[in-house]
C-alpha cells in the first residue's frame, strides 16, 4: 500500500473545546470577518464548542495578531484537505506516572516533601505549581507568599527562578528562596508549609493530604486562558484567581500584571473551603 493511501491521525494535546474554537476561527475567516479586531475587543462570543459565551479576553494571543492568526490557519488546514471537519476521537489523559516519586526528565525530587505530606491531615494542603515554564518576578512572588501566610492553610509551593537571559527560557531552582520571599516567612510558616524547587506533580497531587491545587491551567500563555475558562465557568470544577493574566514567554522580564495577595488569598480560601466546588471535583474524579 502506498504511503499516501494510509489513514493519518493528528494527536492534539488541547481540549476538544479548544479544537472547536480553532475551527470556529477558520469559519470566521472564511466568512471574511475581522478576527483580529474581534479578538482584541472587549466582548463575549458564542462558540459552538462551548456551552457559555466566551469572553475575548481569554482568547489565545495567537489569534490577536496577523502573524499568529496566519500560523493558526495554516495549522488548521493540516487537519483536513477540504472544508469539512474530520472525525474527532476523544481519549483519556495520557500520563507517564512511572518514577513520579523519583525522577523525571533527569531531575530528582525531594522525598522529604512526601514524608512531610504523610504527617498532614487529609485534604488539608494546597499545592502551588505553575508548570515547566512557570516563574514569576520578585514582586509577584512576594504577593503569593503573603497570600499563603494570610490564608492560614497548609501549603507546598514549588517556586522557580525566572530565566537569567534570553538564551534559555526554562526556569531553574533558587539556591536560597528566602532571598525573594518576605523576610521571616519561612520561619513563620515552619510546620504548616514547605517552599520547594522543582516538583514531581503526580506524586504531590496524588497524595491524600493535598486538597487544593493552584496552577497555570491557566492564565499564562497559549490556550491556557481558555482552559481556565472551561474549568471555572463551563464545568465549575475550579475557582478563578485571574482569568486574563497574560505572561510574555518570549520575554519573561517584560512588565506583567501583578495579581494581588488579596486576590490569591481569596482564591485559596475558596478552593479549600467551598464545599460546592470540592463536591463537584470529587464526583468528577470518581467517574
Amino acid at each position: 500500500m502506498a504511503l499516501e493511501q494510509l489513514e493519518q491521525y493528528f494527536c492534539s494535546r488541547e481540549s476538544a473545546a479548544f479544537l472547536g474554537f480553532e475551527f470556529y476561527i477558520q469559519k470566521l475567516c472564511d466568512d471574511h470577518e475581522d478576527v483580529i479586531e474581534l479578538s482584541n475587543a472587549d466582548a463575549e462570543i458564542s462558540i459552538p464548542s462551548f456551552v457559555k459565551p466566551v469572553p475575548t479576553k481569554v482568547f489565545c494571543s495567537s489569534v490577536k495578531t496577523r502573524e499568529g492568526l496566519d500560523f493558526v490557519l495554516g495549522a488548521i488546514k493540516t487537519f483536513s484537505a477540504d472544508v469539512s471537519i474530520p472525525p474527532v476521537y476523544p481519549v483519556r489523559p495520557i500520563l507517564n506516572l512511572e518514577g513520579s516519586f523519583g525522577s523525571s526528565v533527569g531531575k530528582s525530587f525531594d522525598n522529604n516533601v512526601i514524608s512531610w505530606l504523610d504527617s498532614q491531615p487529609p485534604s488539608s494542603v494546597v499545592f502551588l505549581c505553575f508548570g515547566s515554564m512557570g516563574s514569576f518576578n520578585e514582586v509577584q512572588v512576594k504577593e503569593i507568599a503573603r497570600a499563603l501566610e494570610q490564608s492560614g492553610h497548609r501549603f507546598v509551593w514549588s517556586i522557580r527562578r525566572p530565566p537569567s537571559n534570553q538564551t534559555s527560557r526554562i526556569p531553574s531552582d533558587y539556591e536560597d528562596p528566602s532571598l525573594v520571599l518576605p523576610e521571616g516567612l519561612l520561619d513563620r510558616t515552619c510546620g504548616i508549609g514547605k517552599v520547594i524547587g522543582w516538583a514531581a506533580q503526580p506524586a504531590v497531587l496524588g497524595h491524600d493530604a493535598v486538597g487544593g491545587f493552584v496552577s497555570h491551567c491557566g492564565p499564562m500563555y497559549a490556550e491556557q486562558h481558555m482552559n481556565a475558562f472551561e474549568m471555572v465557568v463551563e464545568l465549575g470544577l475550579a475557582v478563578k484567581i485571574k482569568l486574563d493574566y497574560m505572561k510574555n514567554v518570549s520575554n519573561p522580564r517584560a512588565d506583567t500584571i501583578i495579581v494581588t495577595a488579596k486576590e490569591i488569598e481569596r482564591g485559596i480560601k475558596r478552593v479549600m473551603e467551598d464545599n460546592e466546588v470540592r463536591t463537584k471535583v470529587k464526583a468528577m474524579s470518581e467517574e
